[in-house]
């Protein structure tokens, strides 16, 4: 047995030191495990934006900020990314271990019967104005599916709990494309079982009761490496939104609902939106000189947007995927000579010379292409979050299901280092001065 492992942490003003269990994961740095602090000092930690904290035991995603890695248990995205479809990875993500054939059929089977939706819930749509953002419409869509789907709420029932997941993972495409469909004024499209899931979206898309949608094989390839790349990110801000509502007992969709609010920030799930913006007002090669000196002046709030990231400081693994797909879908489309894919290209290649985001490890991430390649398959800016909320979902209920399983886990109550005005008395209003 291995010795117990102590981090001591002393103190300048005289109170005695505390010693404190360290814990080791199978890879990644070491963690001091701080809940007995306050009982032991009677002082907190300060961690504002979580830099510093786990905030929880995971087998499911980790990443190696510094090396640009990314492994959904324990296999590398960039394998995943070849070989998998999403429904592939999403079987990964919830169960630990990739599918064989039976079971991969099976999952395959489950999901596509699971993708249809209550009919009420489509007369839900008609309660947003036409020009809602999609995200809003998710927002309160999802939300909504608690209401439908009483037979699986009891989140102590391993059962209910995968019958959610199934219901999660096949209705957020169905619910997706509706929200864009609702948007343009056309008729909703039903899923067809016999179609994938990432043909069944295409079609529910942009197929029409006119005529057959036939989705190419080239544009299929491309949505399920998208989904793929989105698929969990480890404790990022929507999945510890997740975490932190699912602790409270509230049920599943519920929870995923205010995954989607929070991935809805252009911080977070926005940043796509936001690069394309960046390259529509940049215009031109000639302009990213002007623009790139905007963002170094600190006086300037210019964003370069999709480069650098939380976590990684090293070139995004997935970024590579997604620059490479992206060659491709613009080859299929014939729109290699596309402006925007040649201004990132261009504003890509400058960065990357440039000392000043050298120096800072500013390199792009998966955002500076992706919002390019929906743009190429002709979705419209609004609707990139919510396809970002459709692949980040198996992630979520994972993370969810995860942490129900956890007997560690608690409520989440993150504690604070109050500023405010101490103890005062209340002053009638005809004595205030």
């Amino acid at each position: 047995m291995s010795k117990e492992r102590i981090a001591t942490l002393s103190f300048s003003d005289g109170r005695p030191s505390v010693d404190l269990p360290m814990l080791g994961g199978t890879i990644g740095p070491d963690v001091v495990d701080v809940r007995a602090l306050y009982n032991k000092s009677g002082v907190f930690t300060y961690d504002p934006g979580f830099m510093s904290t786990a905030s929880c035991r995971s087998q499911i995603t980790y990443i190696d900020g510094d090396q640009g890695i990314l492994l959904y248990r324990g296999y590398p995205i960039e394998q995943l990314a070849e070989h998998c479809d999403f429904l592939e990875v999403a079987y990964l993500i919830l169960y630990g271990q990739l599918p064989n054939a039976t079971q991969k059929a099976e999952f395959d089977s489950i999901v596509g019967h699971h993708t249809m939706v209550h009919e009420q819930l489509a007369r839900f749509y008609s309660g947003f104005r036409r020009d809602a953002h999609p995200m809003a419409v998710l927002c309160g869509v999802v939300g909504a599916l608690s209401a439908f789907y009483h037979d699986s709420l009891d989140i102590n029932n391993p059962r209910h709990r995968e019958v959610s997941a199934y219901r999660l993972i096949a209705k957020l495409p169905t619910i997706t494309a509706m929200a864009y469909k609702y948007n343009l004024g056309q008729p909703f499209m039903y899923p067809k079982n016999a179609l994938t899931y990432v043909q069944n979206f295409l079609r529910m898309m942009f197929g029409t009761p006119c005529e057959e949608y036939e989705p190419s094989p080239v544009l299929t390839r491309a949505m399920d490496r998208i989904l793929i790349l989105h698929a969990d990110h480890e404790q990022n801000a929507s999945t510890s939104t997740v975490r932190l509502a699912g602790s409270t007992g509230a049920n599943p969709f519920a929870c995923i609902a205010a995954g989607i609010a929070s991935l809805w920030g252009p911080a977070h799930g926005g940043a796509n939106e936001a690069v394309l913006n960046m390259l529509e007002s940049i215009g031109g090669p000639d302009n990213i000189g002007k623009y790139i000196q905007r963002v170094k002046d600190k006086d300037d709030y210019s964003v370069l947007f999709g480069f650098g990231h939380r976590v990684y400081k090293n070139y995004d693994p997935r970024a590579k995927i997604i620059q490479r797909t992206c060659h491709e879908v613009l080859e299929e489309l014939d729109l290699k000579d596309d402006k925007l894919f040649k201004l990132a290209m261009r504003l890509e290649k400058i960065a990357l010379e440039d000392e000043y985001f050298i120096k800072r490890r500013l390199y792009p991430n998966v955002d500076f292409y992706s919002g390019i390649v929906y743009k190429a398959l002709g979705i419209p800016v609004g609707m990139f979050t919510a396809i970002f909320a459709l692949a980040r979902t198996v992630g979520w209920i994972a993370q969810w299901n995860e942490m129900i399983g956890d007997p560690e886990q608690k409520i989440g109550r993150p504690r604070q280092l109050f500023e405010g005005p101490t103890r005062r008395d209340f002053v009638p209003m005809d004595q205030r001065k």
